[in-house]
C-alpha cells in the first residue's frame, strides 16, 4: 500500500516527535492514503510542497486502532489526544479533523457545544484520511520510495 506524507522537505527517515501541540491522534508521524489531501496539506504555508511516498506493510503484531468513520468513539479519542493525553497504540488510522472540524472539536472540548451540536455541524464535511505512526516499531512498517514537489491546482509556483 502506498501512503503519502506532506511536508516542505524530503523525509527519508520518518520520526515521532513530541511538539508543543498535539494532533488528532497524539504525537506521531502522520500520513494519508489520499493523494489530493496530501497535496492540499503540502501547499499550505511557504516553501516547496513536497510529497513523500512510502510503501506501508502492515504488521499484525502491532497494536492498531482504526476508525472507519467519524463516530462518538472517534470524537472522544481525538478530544483526549488534543488535550494532551497519550495512548498505547502503535498505529492509529481514521478520519482527520480538518481545520473546520477541528474548530468544532475544540468547541466540544471546551463545552461551547455539546455532542449533538458537534455532529450537526460536522455532518457535511468531505471525507479525509490519516494514518499515524506512534512507535519506532510502527515506523519500521514504512519504506521510503521517493519524493516529489507537487503544486496544487491553484497554479502556485
Amino acid at each position: 500500500m502506498i501512503i503519502y506524507h506532506a511536508s516542505k522537505e524530503i523525509v527519508e527517515f520518518p520520526e515521532v516527535r513530541k511538539t508543543k501541540y498535539t494532533k488528532d491522534f497524539s504525537w506521531g508521524f502522520y500520513c494519508t492514503g489520499n493523494f489530493e489531501q496530501a497535496v492540499r496539506w503540502a501547499n499550505r504555508g511557504n516553501g516547496e510542497p513536497v510529497i513523500n511516498y512510502y510503501s506501508y506493510e502492515r504488521n499484525e503484531k502491532l497494536s492498531v486502532l482504526k476508525f472507519d468513520h467519524m463516530t462518538d468513539e472517534w470524537l472522544d479519542f481525538i478530544a483526549k489526544c488534543r488535550s494532551g493525553e497519550t495512548h498505547p497504540y502503535d498505529i492509529v488510522e481514521g478520519p482527520m479533523a480538518n481545520d473546520t472540524v477541528w474548530n468544532y472539536v475544540n468547541d466540544f472540548i471546551t463545552g461551547r457545544i455539546n455532542r449533538k451540536q458537534f455532529w450537526a455541524l460536522a455532518e457535511f464535511k468531505y471525507p479525509t484520511h490519516q494514518i499515524s505512526f506512534h512507535t519506532l516499531t510502527a515506523l519500521n512498517c514504512l519504506t521510503f520510495d521517493r519524493s516529489e514537489i507537487v503544486y496544487d491546482k491553484k497554479g502556485k509556483k
